[in-house]
C-alpha cells in the first residue's frame, strides 16, 4: 500500500544506545519515545535523540530496510547515521 513510511534511529544521550523502528507517523511516534511510551528498550536506556530518518512510499520496503539495518553491527549503523548526520544531533526538527 502506497503512503508514508519511516525508518528512523534514535540514541540515547550519552549515544552508547541506537534504536532502530519503522513508523507511519514520525513525529509521533519520536514522541511516544520521548515520553516512555515507545518501546521497553527505549525507556530502559533513555533513548530519546533522533538522529536518523528515511522515508518510504511502501510500507513493504520500509520494513524491509528497517530489518536489515537492525541486523547490522553497529558500526555499520553510525556510519548510515553519519551520511546525514555527522555529529549525532537530534534532528527531529527537520520534520515538523
Amino acid at each position: 500500500m502506497a503512503g508514508s513510511y519511516w525508518v528512523y534511529m534514535m540514541m540515547s544521550s550519552n549515544e552508547s544506545a541506537i534504536y532502530t523502528g519503522v513508523t507511519n507517523d514520525l513525529l509521533r511516534r519520536v514522541e511516544e519515545h520521548r515520553t516512555g511510551k515507545g518501546s521497553d528498550f527505549t525507556s530502559k536506556y533513555k533513548v530519546k535523540k533522533l538522529v536518523y530518518a528515511e522515508h518510504f512510499t511502501e510500507v513493504e520496503q520500509a520494513i524491509l530496510r528497517e530489518h536489515r539495518i537492525k541486523a547490522w553491527k553497529r558500526e555499520w549503523k553510525l556510519r548510515l547515521i553519519e551520511t546525514t548526520n555527522p555529529h549525532y544531533e537530534d534532528i527531529v526538527t527537520r520534520y515538523v
